[in-house]
């Protein structure tokens, strides 16, 4: 059985959906959730799902000692970032080669770097006049949103689209893909 570690900073609705995915599963589980802001309602999802979660800082996070450690005490064999906002230390991404996993809500390398996550992704697509947009996963390296990319999918942005339109499409993306794309990588790590 592998274990997954999920790394979030806000509401956690993608770390609830890949839970669920895996929940029924004899090949991985969702067995740890981290989150670097104590008011995360991902947490909350943590103790309903019955997973255990921990609240690190941001020193802690990029000291990355504790972290690992952490991980290493829960066995855990793979990473995923869902809405985590901290750039991962070198330590970690050494620690877990080839075995940490982000989603942007863009189509890298548009719209990707420090700064762009969320709402503001969704924004910088309509004032650029995108026709597309969508979701990148992608494995991590030592900069922001620049990993080796594993899987893009794709939706149309139309003229008349907001922001809150883009965000819309970008999600149903996530919740459909992510998942199974997860468990792809992990089965090419076996």
């Amino acid at each position: 059985m592998k274990n997954i570690a999920i790394l979030a900073s806000g509401s956690g609705s993608n770390a609830e959906n890949i839970a669920k995915y895996f929940g029924g599963s004899d090949y991985a589980r969702v067995s740890f959730i981290i989150a670097n802001n104590p008011e995360a309602y991902v947490l909350e999802r943590a103790k309903k799902l019955g997973i255990e979660s921990a609240v690190v800082t941001k020193q802690q996070f990029m000291e990355a000692d504790s972290i690992i450690a952490m991980l290493q005490e829960r066995s855990i064999d793979f990473v995923v970032l869902a809405g985590f906002l901290l750039l991962v230390p070198q330590k970690l991404i050494e620690a877990y080669p080839g075995r940490i996993v982000n989603i942007h809500p863009a189509l890298l390398p548009k719209h990707g770097g420090k700064g762009m996550y969320g709402d503001r992704v969704h924004k910088a697509v309509v004032e650029c006049g995108d026709t597309e947009s969508g979701i990148t996963i992608h494995l991590i390296d030592e900069h922001y949103d620049q990993g080796t990319t594993f899987f893009q999918a794709k939706c149309q942005v139309l003229p008349t689209d907001t922001p809150d339109d883009v965000a819309a499409k970008v999600h149903a993306l996530e919740y459909e893909h992510f998942p199974h794309v997860i468990e792809e990588i992990l089965h090419t790590l076996d």
